[in-house]
């Protein structure tokens, strides 16, 4: 048994005006069989159809599902609709299949986040991927959704720093976390969901702001807004999003963080008072004080990054046994964690900070260092693969080794008042004391950013409040500007 319907030219929808080259060929001429069984176990109920004189079928598990079908097919017949003459659709479905092509892919922040993090994983540093991670992480606070048992704050956070790694991917979550990486696969909102206002707010609060609604310091606002930017932008490329939904979006209080505050700067007697207070932590315990006092010491007086030391060698180093030195700084061992290096150890090995992998950057360093180095090295030799500072077992220097010993010789050596200041309060404020005293010293400040590894730009930014600071020589400065040391007023 068939069905029929033939009230046009095949082809031809309006009386004889052909389809432009473009657009599917449709017709009415239409007829549908009875389902029939074919010799398949899959699929052996078939519906076969004719559209203007072109066969079509299709083989359905069930007779239930090719009935189903059938009755579409019939239905859309009695309305008169046309079907395509080389897919065997109706115009409806065609229509359809058209808007799903064209509609923009949505996908939720869960998806999106392990989706970009995919895409960058191979070619950013460990360093990189998980500062990355923690601004898709804050983002997710905004995106989790609402509904009964929602993840804590924390739970989010933890579960968004898990799911990223790509590693992850074909891996159950840990027990604690499993809940929330279900919830958040499932229930957190669709990218286009940052185009809603209320939702940009909170996003924009949750990069600003801590877990426990404290401001976040400015340094990890902009790194979090810059980790969110890199996101977005990989957002519209993907035509996700048409543009940066932050785009003009200002943080609401004062970012003017980056600038070095003058109260961790030590003075030329603190800081040698804090070198020798490092010689004395841990004495009677495998002496793990002393040997990091030339850590220290190349941060004070040549303004390397903890990193850059930690990566030092012995064959980049100068020492003459009188005079001025040289660092040639090539490499930098950052503390990321397990999960974000390639190498699986929790030391990634990178190019020094902002520069190409094969460049390098010397640094003169002076005699009191060069003595320093050379009597680490004769105490404490190096490690295998020619590495100044290293662990007791050989290994890679770790943040929270010179950490604790960091914190327990600012006890010794500073006064109680001065240990609760923020004199000194990190090893990384030791490198803004040197790069300030070469500033006060009168070197230029290319020169100086030169050897700090930094632009001048970031220079003269961060270090415009510790130059000059002194009031008594900025009174004198004024005094003999206005000629009155000349009358002796």
């Amino acid at each position: 048994m068939t069905h029929r319907m033939n009230n046009q030219v095949p082809g031809d929808r309006t009386g004889g005006r052909p389809s432009a080259p473009d657009e599917p060929t449709l017709s009415t001429v239409v007829r549908v069989w009875k389902v029939s069984r074919v010799a398949s176990k899959k699929a052996p109920y078939q519906l076969r159809w004719v559209v203007a004189g072109k066969v079509r079928h299709a083989t359905f598990p069930t007779v239930a599902l090719a009935e189903s079908r059938r009755s579409e097919l019939w239905q859309a017949m009695r309305r008169g609709e046309a079907f395509d003459v080389d897919t065997g659709l109706p115009e409806s479905e065609l229509r359809a299949a058209a808007e799903k092509e064209n509609t923009r892919p949505d996908p939720s922040w869960w998806d999106f986040s392990r989706a970009y993090m995919a895409a960058r994983w191979r070619t950013t540093a460990a360093k990189t991927r998980e500062g990355l991670a923690d601004s898709l992480a804050t983002v997710a606070l905004a995106m989790r959704g609402d509904g009964a048992k929602a993840p804590t704050l924390e739970e989010v956070r933890l579960a968004m720093r898990w799911g990223v790694v790509p590693a992850h991917r074909n891996e159950d979550p840990p027990p604690e976390l499993h809940a929330a990486c279900t919830w958040l696969s499932s229930r957190s909102l669709p990218i286009s969901a940052l185009t809603d206002s209320r939702v940009l707010r909170d996003v924009h609060y949750r990069l600003s702001f801590k877990l426990d609604d404290a401001p976040a310091a400015a340094e990890t606002y902009k790194r979090r807004r810059r980790g969110f930017n890199t996101a977005m932008e990989y957002a519209i490329q993907e035509g996700y999003l048409d543009e940066n939904p932050l785009a003009g979006v200002k943080r609401p209080v004062s970012s003017g963080g980056s600038a070095v505050d003058p109260r961790v700067l030590v003075n030329e007697v603190q800081g040698r008072q804090l070198l020798t207070a490092v010689s004395y932590v841990g004495s009677v315990h495998r002496n793990r004080g002393r040997r990091l006092v030339a850590f220290f010491a190349c941060i004070l007086y040549a303004a390397t990054r903890p990193a850059e030391a930690v990566g030092l060698s012995d064959r980049h180093c100068h020492l003459p046994e009188t005079g001025w030195g040289t660092l040639t700084l090539r490499e930098t061992r950052p503390a990321s964690g397990k999960k974000w290096t390639d190498s699986g150890e929790r030391h990634d090995k990178r190019g020094l900070k902002s520069r190409e992998v094969t460049k390098d950057r010397p640094v003169p360093i002076p005699p009191v260092l060069v003595a320093l180095l050379r009597a680490h090295m004769e105490e404490f030799g190096t490690a295998k693969d020619g590495r100044l500072f290293f662990n007791e077992r050989g290994g890679v220097l770790g943040t929270s080794s010179y950490w604790r010993v960091w914190q327990e010789a600012r006890e010794l050596a500073l006064p109680p008042d001065k240990a609760a200041s923020p004199l000194a309060r990190r090893p990384y404020d030791l490198r803004s004391t040197c790069i300030t005293n070469w500033l006060r010293a009168g070197l230029p400040v290319a020169e100086v950013a030169r050897r700090a590894g930094n632009s001048p730009e970031v220079i003269h930014r961060n270090y415009a409040g510790c130059i000059d600071d002194s009031e008594i020589e900025n009174n004198r400065k004024i005094e003999r500007a206005m000629g009155w040391t000349d009358r002796g007023e």
